[in-house]
């Protein structure tokens, strides 16, 4: 039986270990997000769906790949980074990686696409191949092969066609099935009879009050979920499929019908499975979700160490298993608290990269013991371009300080921008960001009213970028530096802390254009 592996070491150097089997790898990163769009195509998930939006935003959370990398290694990026950023990554004591930026990136593509079409970034991993270098992508499809085998480096994770199939919804359910796993009641649905079956299996919780969920097999961050209360929606869903079939010929289905039960709380942990079937158990964080898409996390999460010790137990199963199917590599896995303080551990399984993957080195670094952090997003609504350096000017005392062990540390700034160079935008029109960062504070009071300052002084500072907008737009010249910015002082606690689930969204006067995020 495989065990569990080493608990010591830094994670990136345990993940080179895990992808290569030596911990001084050269590894070069590829933060491709929402490769789940590559899976899907093709697949006869819920017919009212569409795949591959290419959201700008979203193709810039490439930049997460920049602390997650070590200084040995390289990223290749859509564009340049904000160098005021890079000097602040620098000055909190970060090794930065070598950078791969492509000459013309598309807003709408994602990094494999554009990297795909530049030259020098081809003939760059072409050179990082042959002296030893593998290519780490977020996840793997097509198009990551495709980048592979064209520039003449190594991947450094599984085919693309395992990493598709143990990344369906549908292999999750069945193989928490097989190792008797606590879930929801639910039912797999790859056939047309499959799917009648579940619709009817369906219609005896409809009718005792309860709710069901359909679920893309390949859906990612609440796309692809349909939550249903009444039995004329749920036949209306599964009208919609069986017209597609007649239509197509194909009877088969991709979805997941299961029991939309109560919940006191979202799970993320993660397990990174080595090359020789080896599972170690990387950490568990307490998900913020809202609809199904991922808002961010709570670490630590409040468990018990009975919980902490089911969800590693569970861990050493999904390994084992997925190391038997030809996987190897991070695994996150979403799961649930039940009001009572029981776990279901295996919602859905996620064979990649997640977004706490490109946090780990950063809590190794910077969030102690007694630290409690809330990895937060805040979207912003913008009238121009936010150079770093006003950002910083702006939030001044709240941004993280290594010394003082607090503050808001920001783990990517690409997407702050991202939307505001798309071309489609007319004179003085404004534009969606958003900011990733993860605040860190010595307690929960002082955490949620650092969190909250943080919004307030980004709503501020984004109404200035309205307003610099409309004078340039007019002919008149911005006004000076805002009055607002305050004296450096840590904010004062006064109140009792607000509860994660409820944490202040800045900006709530635009709608969030993160309803696409990755998950967990």
């Amino acid at each position: 039986m495989r065990g569990m592996g080493e608990t010591a070491g830094n994670f990136t150097g345990r993940l080179k270990a895990a992808l290569t089997g030596t911990r001084d790898a050269e590894l070069v990163f590829l933060g491709n997000f929402e490769v789940e769009d590559q899976w899907a195509r093709g697949e006869p998930g819920l017919p009212r769906l569409t795949f591959g939006s290419g959201n700008v935003i979203v193709n810039r959370m490439d930049e997460f790949a920049l602390l997650l990398a070590g200084k040995d290694d390289h990223v290749v990026l859509k564009g340049e980074p904000d160098a005021d950023y890079l000097s602040h990554l620098e000055e909190l004591g970060l090794d930065l990686p070598g950078m791969l930026v492509v000459e013309r990136q598309d807003p709408g593509s994602t990094v494999t696409q554009d990297a795909l079409e530049d030259q020098p970034v081809l003939r760059e991993l072409g050179r990082l191949g042959a002296r030893g270098g593998v290519l780490s992508a977020h996840g793997v499809g097509e198009l990551e092969e495709r980048l592979a085998e064209r520039a003449g480096i190594p991947l450094a994770a599984p085919s693309a066609a395992v990493c598709k199939a143990v990344n369906s919804k549908i292999y999750s359910r069945r193989l928490a099935t097989e190792l008797g796993i606590r879930q929801s009641r639910g039912w797999t649905c790859a056939s047309l009879a499959e799917l009648d079956a579940a619709v009817e299996a369906a219609r005896a919780l409809l009718a005792d009050g309860r709710r069901v969920a359909l679920k893309d097999a390949f859906g990612v961050s609440g796309k692809g979920i349909e939550v249903v209360a009444d039995e004329r929606r749920l036949d209306r869903l599964h009208r919609m499929v069986l017209s597609r079939a007649r239509k197509t010929g194909d009877d088969r289905v991709g979805l997941v019908v299961e029991e939309w039960v109560a919940k006191r709380a979202d799970l993320n942990y993660q397990f990174t499975v080595g090359r020789d079937g080896r599972v170690h158990f990387d950490f568990v964080k307490e998900a913020l979700t809202e609809g199904g898409v991922h808002l961010g996390h709570r670490i630590p999460a409040r468990l018990t160490e009975r919980q902490t010790a089911e969800l590693t137990e569970v861990s050493r199963l999904l390994g084992g298993r997925l190391a038997d199917d030809g996987y190897f590599g991070v695994v996150g896995v979403d799961a649930m608290v039940d009001p009572d303080g029981g776990l279901y551990p295996v919602v859905e399984i996620n064979a990649r990269h997640n977004m706490s993957t490109y946090q780990a080195s950063i809590q190794e670094s910077f969030i102690g013991s007694g630290s409690t952090a809330l990895v937060r997003r805040y979207p912003l609504r913008l009238g121009a371009p936010l150079p770093f350096g006003t950002l910083r000017r702006a939030l001044a005392d709240l941004l993280f300080d290594p010394a003082r062990g607090t503050g808001l540390l920001i783990n990517n700034y690409a997407t702050v921008n991202a939307a505001a160079s798309t071309g489609k935008r007319a004179p003085g029109a404004g534009f969606d960001g958003r900011l990733h960062g993860i605040v860190v504070a010595d307690s929960e009071d002082r955490l949620a009213a650092l969190d909250e300052e943080v919004g307030r002084r980004l709503a501020a500072v984004a109404e200035t970028t309205k307003r610099s907008a409309g004078s340039t737009a007019m002919g008149r010249q911005p006004s000076a530096a805002p009055s607002w910015l305050p004296a450096r002082r840590e904010p004062h606690i006064d109140t009792a802390p607000a509860p994660l689930q409820g944490a202040a969204e800045p900006q709530r006067t635009s709608p969030d254009p993160l309803g696409r995020e990755e998950r967990g």
